[in-house]
Formats: C-alpha cells, sequence, structure tokens
C-alpha cells in the first residue's frame, strides 16, 4: 500500500494506522525529531509539521 498523500500536522509526534480500519496496520508512533516531515515505514503516509508548512509559505 503506497500512499501520494501529505497530512498537515500540529505536533512533531503522530500515530499512524494506514486509516483503513480493520485493513490497516499495527498503529506506530512517529517522530520527526526537528525535521519538519516523517514518513510511514508502512503505508509511506507523509506527515508534515503545520509551523515547517507556514515558514515554507504555503
Amino acid at each position: 500500500m503506497r500512499s501520494e498523500e501529505k497530512y498537515e500536522v500540529e505536533t512533531e509526534i503522530v500515530a499512524c494506522d494506514g486509516g483503513a480500519g480493520a485493513l490497516g496496520h499495527p498503529r506506530v508512533w512517529l517522530n520527526m525529531r526537528g525535521r519538519g516531515q516523517v514518513e510511514c515505514p508502512y503505508c509511506s503516509r507523509t506527515y508534515v509539521f503545520k509551523q515547517k508548512v507556514a515558514a515554507e509559505g504555503r
């Protein structure tokens, strides 16, 4: 399952479960650690820290 979607989030630590209910994947906690974004190793969803988006002028 590959996802090209990017999700803006307000915290640098996010949980991802694939978003497909029982068809998703095990919940994993992802930490951006100041990088501004992180990709889920299971489904490749990309989470972008909202402050980074604002700084880039989007």
